[in-house]
């Protein structure tokens, strides 16, 4: 029988290896009943009512692998208001990748286009994808297409360790003796107190393939030598807030990024006060309801 052939291209036979043991959850909750209406409604896709009662059908054997993503008990209602989203968002659950990128790619449509043009971002399962031997390769060559180089901010979310955090590379296509344009990375996380530069070594590997895979001239020692700030940002008061945060954090940060990023004015807006949880609550009442 043939190998099956993901959308990523990422064969069934890939999914089976031991090594691959998280990714094939992943996939699968990828698959499930939920993420599919989220991955439409966030694609503003309308769905007949056939295809309705097709994804029915399949709700009833297909569950959600991490089964995290916000639900309610069976209702008449086919749309959640805003206040219960709100309530589950910022107080119950933790979010996984499915919800996260629900909500990242409604805010992303809502960016203004100028953002868009310099700015762009990785699927929020490629750094911990990248950590795996057997995707390495592949994750670099979707970032290839990504054209980070020609951007002056590359919004990276990770999700490693269940824990939520944002990197930001800031004009990594710029000269390493700029002063005006300092390539530079951000690391934004909400639970200082879990040491965020624990991740550093696996960071530094990380930009140095992109920099190899692109066939650039920079080296290890060069790398290196790349400012890697961790700003004292607002900080979570429980434990399941982490992806809460970050979505907040790259809505703040595009809204507010300079044209150019210098050292000079470090850490511009990025302070401990730049945002009450009031202020947090109030932005997540203003994405639109998901349509369960």
């Amino acid at each position: 029988m043939a190998k099956r052939k993901r959308e990523d291209g990422i064969s069934s036979a890939d999914t089976k290896s031991p090594l691959s043991e998280t990714y094939e959850q992943m996939a699968k909750h990828r698959s499930c009943w939920i993420h599919m209406l989220a991955h439409m409604y966030a694609r503003g896709k309308k769905i007949t009512k056939q295809e309705a009662e097709e994804l029915r059908s399949f709700k009833l054997t297909s569950r959600c692998y991490l089964g995290t993503f916000p639900c309610s008990a069976r209702s008449k209602r086919k749309i959640k208001c805003k206040k219960e989203i709100v309530k589950e968002i910022t107080e119950k659950i933790k979010l996984d990748s499915g919800a996260f990128d629900c909500y990242f790619e409604h805010m992303w449509r809502n960016f203004s286009e100028d953002k868009r043009t310099f700015i762009t971002f990785f699927d929020c399962l490629w750094f911990n994808l990248y950590t795996k031997a057997s995707f390495k390769g592949r994750v670099l060559t979707w970032i290839k297409k990504k054209q980070i180089f020609s951007k002056k901010y590359v919004l990276v979310p990770i999700v490693h360790w269940s824990h939520w955090s944002l990197l930001i590379f800031c004009h990594l296509g710029e000269s390493l003796q700029s002063k005006v344009r300092t390539p530079c990375i951000l690391l934004l996380d909400s639970l200082e107190k879990a040491g965020p530069r624990c991740l550093e070594p696996d960071i530094r590997k990380f930009v140095l393939d992109i920099y190899k895979s692109e066939g650039r001239a920079e080296n290890k020692e060069l790398i290196s030598k790349i400012p890697l700030l961790v700003p004292k940002v607002p900080q979570q008061r429980g434990g399941e807030e982490c992806g809460n945060y970050v979505l907040y954090y790259i809505n703040l940060f595009v809204q507010g990024a300079p044209e150019n990023f210098s050292m000079d004015d470090y850490p511009y807006f990025m302070k401990q006060n730049w945002f009450s949880h009031e202020c947090l609550e109030a932005f997540f009442e203003k994405l639109e309801p998901i349509e369960m």
